[in-house]
Order: structure tokens, then C-alpha cells, then sequence
């Protein structure tokens, strides 16, 4: 059985979250999402929804098995824990890949790290949360 690992940040679910889960889905058997948490979220604005909110709503999707919130001061103990066979990296996130491969190979994870491909441009689609962010503001302030 292949066991593979997503994580994000997760705020505000929207169709490009819902592709990348279900591009990392297809690359094992079984797909565990790790839910960052808020504080540890450093490369973007503070997330919206409280990461209970957002383990809970992404635990709810079809193609996740199982959904964690991330650790509060380790990222790597829930891989550790989940001990995977690929780590499925969103194709914009912004992680170094040779970076984690040699932090994963450090603390004896040996695991593959895979990118998800992009979800297609659509007009209608907001891929993103910052869009759906602006989008509400635009609309509604």
C-alpha cells in the first residue's frame, strides 16, 4: 500500500485545493493531508479560519482518508508518524524540494517528493484564496 502526504494551509477550500488533493490521491492508496497550523503559516497572510475549521472541512473530502493539524513547533513529526511513501507538493508551493528531500533523508524519512500538476485556467474558477478574498471585497464592501 502507498501511503502519500499533502499539506497546506488549506483557508478557505476552493477548486485548486480540491485538484491538488485529488492529483496527490492518485499517486498512492491512501492520502493523508497535514493542516498547517495558523501560527506556523509565515509565507502568506494569517489564514481566515482556524485550523480545527480547516482540518475539519478537509477532512470531509471524498479523496482524503485522513486529515491532521499540523504540529505546533515540528513539521516533521506528523510525517514521521505517517511514515509515507510520497510527499505530494501543490505545483506553486513554495517549498525547495532538494531542501526538505535532504531535512526528510536528516531525520531517516525516506520517501519520494512528487509535484501535483496545475489545475487548467478556467474563467470562471478561482484557484486561489487571495482572488476569492479580493473578489468578496470587491463585491461586497
Amino acid at each position: 500500500m502507498t501511503t502519500v502526504v499533502a499539506q497546506g494551509t488549506f483557508d478557505i477550500l476552493h477548486p485548486g485545493h480540491v485538484h491538488y488533493l485529488s492529483d496527490a490521491a492518485s499517486m498512492g492508496d491512501r492520502l493523508h493531508v497535514i493542516v498547517a497550523r495558523s501560527e506556523n503559516v509565515t509565507h502568506k497572510p494569517e489564514p481566515i479560519l482556524s485550523g480545527r475549521q480547516r482540518r475539519a472541512m478537509v477532512d470531509a473530502l471524498a479523496v482524503v482518508d485522513e486529515a491532521h493539524l499540523g504540529h505546533p513547533e515540528d513539521i516533521f513529526v506528523p510525517i514521521e508518524r505517517i511514515d509515507p511513501d510520497v510527499i505530494a507538493l501543490g505545483y506553486d508551493q513554495h517549498h525547495d524540494e532538494e531542501g526538505l528531500q535532504r531535512a526528510l533523508r536528516d531525520r531517516g524519512i525516506d520517501c519520494e517528493i512528487r509535484r501535483a500538476t496545475p489545475l487548467e485556467a478556467a474563467e470562471d474558477v478561482l484557484p486561489s484564496t487571495g482572488r476569492i478574498i479580493d473578489r468578496i471585497v470587491d463585491r461586497r464592501c
